[in-house]
């Protein structure tokens, strides 16, 4: 074995061994029910705007783009476009990268490469902030439900052409509303891709966590993740994510696409 397949093999199987140190998750956890409260995540810029996430998702996020490389990502939930302008950042990485390659002259306005982002309210400081931002040009939004039929078309239309596509659900988590968008864009994940639902945490919290909220310990994006992965066996919780990161917002949320 090379060097570089050693230190991976032993990377997996200190990953692997995770899924059974009990204290170190029990801290992790303890970490997350405390951080929360504190609204921790929200202490976060990327590229200059808010994003509401774990440090340690946004270094997950980054390495599945960089291996599945898509040419599109559809986010559900925009809130102030951190979230829209990481997805677009490592779109545009790539698109340096494959210039690199390839030799070729990279014109950054003539990517193909590209991010959806849907939400109910894009308020018009948030849209004003990502429309004038440098990687805007990579860019759509789409104004409505996530899972009203107008819009999942809308989004349809923009995804058409498109072969490789990688989606995060970080809007409403209640149950049936994450289950919906699993059905609806979970299924335009293109295989070997992944379907990345934010917030799966809420089940692992005491019930009335969030007693300013709808979603609660029962009615949560874990138990969409858990029935959408019973009804279509397209798709499978990637645990080894789970084991590597310990502090996510997406226990069992990440769903590789795998036939």
């Amino acid at each position: 074995m090379s060097p570089e397949d050693v230190f991976s093999q032993e990377r997996r199987d200190r990953i692997a061994s995770f899924a059974t140190e009990k204290t170190l998750n029990e801290l992790s956890h303890q970490w997350i029910f405390h951080s929360m409260q504190q609204k921790y995540l929200y202490n976060f810029d990327w590229l200059g705007r808010p994003i509401i996430q774990y440090p340690e998702d946004m270094v997950a996020v980054q390495e599945l783009v960089w291996t599945v490389r898509p040419s599109l990502i559809i986010e559900t939930g925009i809130a102030h476009g951190g979230s829209l302008i990481l997805s677009a950042s490592m779109l545009a990485l790539l698109d340096y990268c494959d210039a690199v390659e390839s030799g070729s002259v990279l014109d950054p306005k003539k990517s193909s490469r590209r991010v959806i982002g849907i939400d109910i309210d894009i308020r018009s400081h948030n849209r004003q902030a990502i429309e004038e931002h440098p990687l805007a040009h990579m860019i759509s939004m789409v104004e409505g439900s996530s899972v009203e039929k107008s819009t999942v078309d809308k989004v349809r239309a923009l995804a058409a052409g498109h072969e490789r596509v990688m989606v995060f659900l970080d809007s409403n988590h209640t149950h049936d509303h994450v289950l919906q968008e699993l059905r609806d864009y979970g299924t335009m994940t293109s295989v070997g891709s992944y379907c990345v639902v934010f917030d799966t945490f809420v089940e692992d919290m005491p019930p009335k966590y969030f007693s300013d909220r709808p979603w609660d310990k029962g009615n949560s994006p874990k138990t969409a993740v858990h029935e959408f992965v019973a009804e279509d066996d397209r798709f499978s919780i990637d645990r080894a994510i789970d084991q590597k990161l310990l502090i996510t917002v997406a226990p069992s949320g990440y769903l590789k696409r795998v036939k």
